[in-house]
């Protein structure tokens, strides 16, 4: 949650999205040589995958598309350069199970997945997704399934093993993301995406409950705390973490989120006007949905933090904008590790 990072979405050639990284992460690493070295040996070749009557699919072949950048490089800071070394036959592997004929990835490309336009037997035009596994992104699939197609992307198919999740994608096109656009209006879009998204789970779903994931980070910032005291003033570190950890129990309704919804994560689309991408489903309080674009507006943010969360409070239908300042508040106080004048926008939020 500390730093601010910039990565391609994977659905439309040019869409970034910023993102605040969580607590702990460590700071990008400078590219070493090993890393080089492995990008260009695993470099997509020149020919598509194209169906024929002897071979069902074959390796793209454009030597001057290497490996995404930014996954090579997250692959080495997280230690899964094992697993990029597999990518290139679980791409062969999935372009055969679902009959996919496959271009070059996009550039610069995301930091934990490998994501390429392709297109299906009848020439359908989709994107293929494949990352290594981590927790926050163990529901996608679900989750796009459970909104199927009303304000976010469409999944066609889907694959989870014990390192691996492949999604098979809806393609947004033109793709351009709603980060290009200002961002009075990207605060609208998102409180009218958010609002469609905010279902009930289905009953016996499996999602797990916004609480889990703030346990997790709360205990990360603790530890990062614990390792470097002077960090983050002591009294304003407890309230902010106690305050963090007794949100999610406190709301008055329990839907499904996005939790990653931020203008990088919505693109351009002909279906509806614009879809959300890159979804980390978790239940719980739909006013925690709205903090990651708060984050990413900085200079407003900066400015006057209260106006900020009251005005995109006033946009999200039955978001209380104390408790939105509250969430705010305490998200500001778990970042400042990583940005220490996100402790001084906390202190100017008003929470009573």
């Amino acid at each position: 949650m500390a730093s601010v990072s910039a990565t391609a979405t994977g659905l439309s050639l040019g869409s970034v999205s910023i993102a605040v990284s969580r607590p702990g992460r460590a700071a990008r690493p400078r590219r070493c040589p090993c890393l080089a070295s492995l990008a260009r040996s695993l470099r997509p070749s020149a020919r598509p995958w194209r169906r024929n009557s002897r071979h069902a699919h074959r390796a793209m072949t454009d030597s001057t598309r290497p490996l995404p950048l930014a996954l090579v490089e997250a692959a080495e800071q997280e230690g899964r350069t094992a697993w990029l070394a597999t990518l290139p036959g679980t791409v062969a592997r999935l372009a055969r199970a679902w009959s996919l004929s496959v271009e070059a990835p996009f550039q610069p490309g995301g930091q934990t997945a490998w994501v390429a336009p392709v297109r299906d037997r009848a020439g359908a035009e989709l994107v293929l997704k494949i990352g290594w596994a981590h927790p926050e992104a163990i529901d996608e699939a679900d989750g796009l399934g459970v909104w199927s197609g009303h304000g976010a992307v469409r999944v066609h198919a889907a694959e989870q093993t014990h390192d691996t999740s492949a999604l098979l994608l809806e393609r947004c096109r033109p793709g351009t993301p709603l980060a290009a656009r200002p961002e009075p209006e990207q605060d609208e879009v998102l409180a009218g995406l958010l609002g469609g998204l905010w279902v009930q789970p289905p009953a016996g779903h499996t999602f797990r409950p916004l609480q889990v994931m703030v346990d997790q980070w709360a205990e990360e910032f603790r530890q990062q705390l614990a390792a470097e005291p002077g960090l983050l003033d002591s009294g304003l570190a407890r309230e902010g973490i106690a305050l963090f950890q007794r949100l999610p129990s406190s709301a008055d309704r329990q839907v499904l989120l996005a939790t990653d919804a931020h203008a990088g994560n919505v693109l351009a689309a002909q279906r509806e006007p614009w879809l959300l991408i890159d979804p980390k489903p978790y239940v719980g309080d739909p006013a925690y949905d709205a903090l990651q674009h708060l984050l990413n507006c900085a200079e407003r943010l900066h400015a006057d933090p209260t106006a900020l969360a009251d005005r995109m409070a006033g946009l999200l239908e039955g978001v209380d904008r104390v408790r939105l300042r509250r969430w705010l508040f305490a998200r500001c106080v778990l970042e400042a590790p990583g940005d220490p004048a996100l402790a001084d926008v906390a202190l100017r939020i008003p929470i009573d």
